[in-house]
Parts: C-alpha cells; structure tokens; sequence
C-alpha cells in the first residue's frame, strides 16, 4: 500500500504508538496459538494455560479498542491527514483480533476430546501443520512491520498450500471411520487452522493491496 510503511510513520508519534501495539497484538496472538497447539497435539501441560489464554485474549481485545480509539481521535482532529493508513489499520486491526478468537477456539477443543489426541493419527492427517503455521506468524508480522513485499506475497504461498491442505483433511474425515468425538475434534482443528491462515496473510497483504482490495488478494492475483 505505501513503498515503505516505516518512512511513512516516521516522526509520527501517533502512528508509531499504533504500530507498536498492533504489533503486541500479533506476538501475543502467536503466543496463544503455540501454546494451545502444545497442548492439543503433543498434551504438554503447561500450568495456568486456560487462564493465560482468555487473559492474552482479553489483551488482545483491549488493544483494538485502544487503537480503535486513538484512530477515530485522530481523525478527529486531523480529519484530512494519514486517512488511508487509518483506514488500514482498522481493517488489519480486526484481522489480529479475530487471531487471538480462533487461538482461544482451539484451546476449547482439548475440552472436547474424550482422551487425548492421537499424535500419530494427527500427523497422518495434518503433517506438521501447526509448525508451518507459526512460521507465517513471524513471516506476516515482518511484511507487515517491515513492509516487506516479498514476504507479503510468501503469506499468501502459505495460505494457498495450508488452506488446501485444510480442505483435504476436511473430505478425508468426511469418509473416515473415526469416532463422532475424534472426526469432529479434527474437523475443528482443520477449520480453524484454515481461518487463522486466512486472517493472517490478510495481514501480510495488505501492504501490497489498495484498500479497496483488502482481504482479496486471490483475486487480485487471478488478475493479473
């Protein structure tokens, strides 16, 4: 969207309070995401990992709002300036939100598994999945940070192999003969996976979308 995001906000003190908590929002998203994927696939038990994940949640959510909040005062007062990049942000700023939702999703799936998770089975079905995943966490926070193209259009090479990857196993459990407990547990893995995919390479290309394009990136591509 800009050349460079950074030499955008440089000496902007608003903007660069706002990035900086934009991007405690996705180190502390990504935090949740490992930690339950700890917990739901290999059963590491990590002390207080419910409490920490609803109080990473509720962090994450009082984020938004203050960015949210600091975007419209800034408006307010400067109503003609820095209106695409404030725009931006509240878009991406839902995108990030809605990662810490999806984290705090999958922890509610180790409560429904009636034993722990097949290791075994879970790779057969997912591979290394959630490795590849929190590999597109450090990558979406770069292109964003950095405004890096190059990694921007890197997300969107993950999203399309995660997502299609996702919708295999969803067809394969469709078929399987796996417990209702074990099929629907697996189910909800794989769709979550798939949305936090997505939310995450919006992120990563919004800094090579204009705004009217945001949050679709496939088509822009088929495009072009």
């Amino acid at each position: 969207m800009f050349e460079n995001l950074l030499q955008f906000w440089k000496g902007k003190d608003f903007l660069k309070q706002v990035l900086e908590n934009f991007k405690d929002m996705l180190d502390d998203t990504h935090i949740m995401f490992d930690s339950v994927c700890k917990k739901l696939i290999n059963n590491e038990e990590e002390p207080e990992l419910k409490n920490n994940v609803y109080s990473i949640d509720r962090q994450v959510n009082d984020l938004q709002k203050d960015i949210r909040k600091r975007v419209i005062e800034h408006l307010s007062i400067q109503p003609s300036k820095d209106v695409p990049i404030c725009l931006l942000l509240m878009s991406v700023v839902k995108d990030a939100e809605r990662l810490g939702d999806y984290a705090k999703n999958l922890y509610e799936v180790t409560t429904m598994i009636d034993n722990p998770l097949n290791r075994e089975r879970y790779r057969e079905l997912f591979n290394n999945l959630e490795e590849e995943i929190s590999e597109l966490f450090k990558e979406t926070t770069k292109a964003f940070i950095e405004s890096d193209e190059a990694k921007a259009a890197k997300a969107w090479e993950y999203k399309t192999k995660i997502s299609t990857r996702c919708d295999q196993t969803i067809e394969k459990l469709a078929k399987s003969n796996l417990t209702v407990n074990e099929a629907v547990c697996f189910t909800l893995i794989a769709r979550y996976f798939k949305r936090i995919t997505a939310h995450l390479t919006n992120i990563a290309t919004s800094v090579i979308l204009p705004l009217t394009d945001l949050d679709y990136f496939d088509e822009k591509r088929r495009e072009t």
